[in-house]
């Protein structure tokens, strides 16, 4: 079945902005044939930016959410927006600064996980930081250590790339699934993946750098006791 809306920033999380035509609008907000707005899931928040149409009017997006019909996004306008309809051509445009902080953070919480031995129980990426918990039974290792792991694989710039594998695929490989809380969305024939050449690979839908060496330098600045077992590690990318 045909998505409700043309996700492009599966195929290139680099494309800023778009053509498209609003196809609904309702008070959850305003559906598109096509976005690059990223809806908020897998621990990624959703994008934010704006809708220009041809007559000058300008509706600011303050969030971007998944819909009640599969692969159906909702952009969701800010209080006291202004207005469109339906079959009004738009340009949407991504708040670029801040969608490529969210893509460095979460490639930088990939290779966290390939460096830390534990299920993942929790996550979030958040503008220029991020978290990952761990169920750790022997203890969490030393915050230098893993700062000093990250920026090792951070500047060896490894490459990075998606390919997708059958739903039967995934069943027959649960050792790719790390993660506890999110599971891969399964049902729809196929399932993405994220790989980082020689680091990682694991189900992810969200949007990554192309390079590992674009995230910039990083620090893990806190590894929080959540639990018996279960650590909690902060980073956050370094200001340039």
């Amino acid at each position: 079945m045909e998505s409700p809306t043309e996700a492009l920033f599966r195929e290139d999380a680099y494309l800023k902005s778009c053509d498209a035509v609003v196809t609904a609008i309702d008070e959850k907000g305003i559906r598109l044939d096509r976005t690059v707005f990223y809806p908020t899931g897998g621990g990624q928040p959703g994008d934010v930016g704006r809708l220009r149409a041809a007559d000058g009017t300008v509706v600011e997006i303050r969030d971007t959410v998944k819909g009640a019909m599969p692969g159906e996004i909702v952009h969701v306008p800010a209080e006291g927006a202004a207005t469109l309809v339906p079959g009004t051509a738009v340009t949407a445009e991504l708040d670029w600064e801040r969608r490529h902080r969210l893509m460095r953070m979460h490639t930088c919480l990939h290779l966290l996980s390939s460096i830390v031995s534990g299920e993942v129980t929790g996550g979030q990426v958040s503008d220029g930081k991020g978290r990952l918990d761990f169920n750790l039974p022997d203890g969490s290792p030393d915050k230098e250590k893993i700062t000093e792991e990250l920026n090792r694989l951070i500047t060896e710039d490894h490459p990075t790339g998606t390919r997708w594998i059958t739903d039967d695929e995934m069943a027959a490989r649960p050792e790719l699934v790390r993660t506890m809380s999110v599971k891969p969305p399964m049902g729809q024939g196929r399932v993405r993946l994220l790989e980082i050449d020689g680091v990682d690979l694991q189900p992810c839908g969200g949007t990554h750098v192309a390079r590992t060496g674009e995230i910039g330098a990083v620090e893990c600045v806190k590894i929080e006791n959540k639990g018996k077992m279960n650590r909690r590690f902060n980073l956050a990318l370094k200001v340039e």
